[in-house]
């Protein structure tokens, strides 16, 4: 069975090569979100197993949108990205409730399945 992915990113060339990139290596893309108000609310709507999240979005940054989505009982697993180097965030990341960071350049689904795990 696929893993179900929410994209959130401000640019929707990225949100099209993701999906392609995603879709073409077995995964389900099951929406798109442009800002952080609208992952929360694709989030609640959609139900997806797993958030590619971009860290800095128009409204708000992703690091504050990581910690709602994950403040639930029963969240998606999320996955931080930016067109930066992970090493530029510090430990925003670990201590946001992420479960990794991809930089956009190097997105993949082999990637993503290995931040999943098996």
């Amino acid at each position: 069975m696929a893993w179900t992915i929410l994209i959130v990113d401000d640019h929707p060339s990225f949100r099209a090569s993701a999906r392609v990139v995603l879709e073409s290596e077995g995964f389900s893309v099951v929406g798109e979100a442009v800002d952080g108000a609208s992952a929360l609310t694709e989030c609640c709507r959609l139900r997806p197993e797993v958030v590619l999240l971009d860290v800095q979005l128009p409204d708000t940054d992703g690091f504050h949108v990581c910690a709602e989505i994950t403040s639930h009982a029963e969240h998606p697993t999320v996955i931080m990205t930016s067109s930066r180097d992970g090493s530029d965030f510090g430990s925003l990341v670990s201590t946001s409730g992420a479960c990794g960071f991809v930089p956009k350049a190097e997105l993949s689904g082999e990637r993503v399945q290995e931040l999943l795990g098996p």
